[in-house]
């Protein structure tokens, strides 16, 4: 039986919704929006939607597919907006500031931001829990402040799009005030940072803040105190048309903003990438838990 928080939260449906108007559903093609297309389709369909599911695609397909109207909504990144979608360089560091000016901005392409999820996929820097205890750094200045006095002590590793991009590590490190030789610096494929950490080849390790490998090696995640690095925190983007026609949409998923949080979201995708089970699984049986569907 639903909670009565969530009856009071979808009180009002369109009778095109009772008679199953048909939403189409986007993902991209990694883990975590495959767990969050599942809840919006889950819950779409608890609340008399049909739906089409496109997962899978690449951010700009994705993108593409909601402005031109193949899709009707998809989950993505108000950092991914910000610079990728609307051309932005400005650095905004807070992030309800930065979904307003998403919002602003994307209005005149016709696509509305529903509230933001509290979770930020954005990139971080990782050390083993070990090292957290030995040295007790906090944050991303407590690092560099002990890096700086022992240049020699650590190695990072880095993905390659991440050592050669304008706002990668280099920028990183000048931003931080860190003084470090490239032969500090080890690059490899995305993704092979955590095995390299793990298997102690590295002592810092390139990061995405949601990975469930964080949870997986038993990393500590280093706090960005300098806000170097944008927000990417996770918003439904929804093509303005459809929510016009059916804007009980933004209360049908508002659960998604109440009860998901960073925390949750990396368990969710660990029980996808480490534990095996399939996204609709895992998505369903997060929704059943809190009672948000039968």
């Amino acid at each position: 039986m639903k909670k009565l928080a969530v009856l009071m939260l979808v009180v009002v449906f369109s009778l095109t919704a009772l008679f199953g108007a048909t939403l189409t559903v986007g993902a991209k093609n990694f883990t975590e929006q495959y767990v969050l297309g599942n809840l919006a389709s889950l819950l779409l369909e608890e609340n008399g939607f049909n739906v089409v599911e496109r997962f899978g695609l690449s951010s700009l397909v994705a993108r593409q597919g909601l402005t031109t109207g193949q899709i009707d909504l998809y989950p993505d990144y108000t950092g991914t907006a910000w610079v990728t979608y609307l051309g932005q360089e400005e650095l905004i560091t807070d992030p309800d500031e930065l979904l307003e000016k998403v919002r602003e901005l994307d209005a005149e392409n016709g696509v509305v931001w529903l509230d933001r999820i509290n979770a930020n996929n954005t990139y971080a820097l990782a050390i083993r829990q070990e090292d957290y205890e030995k040295y007790g750094f906090e944050t991303l200045s407590d690092l560099v402040a002990y890096w700086n006095e022992h240049p020699k002590e650590f190695v990072v590793g880095v993905g390659y799009e991440f050592y050669e991009r304008p706002d990668g590590f280099f920028a990183f490190a000048e931003h931080y005030g860190l003084d470090i030789p490239e032969s500090q610096v080890s690059t490899m494929q995305l993704g092979l940072t955590y095995e390299a950490i793990a298997n102690k080849k590295i002592d810092i390790a390139m990061v995405f803040a949601t990975d469930p490998k964080i949870l997986k090696y038993n990393l500590h995640v280093l706090e960005d105190d300098k806000n170097f690095w944008p927000y990417y925190h996770i918003s439904f983007a929804v093509r303005k048309d459809t929510l016009d026609n059916y804007p009980e949409i933004e209360e049908i998923l508002r659960p998604l903003t109440l009860y998901l949080n960073q925390d949750i979201l990396i368990r969710l995708n660990y029980r996808v990438d480490v534990e095996g089970l399939e996204p609709e699984v895992v998505a369903r049986e997060y929704l059943e838990g809190l009672g948000l569907i039968d």
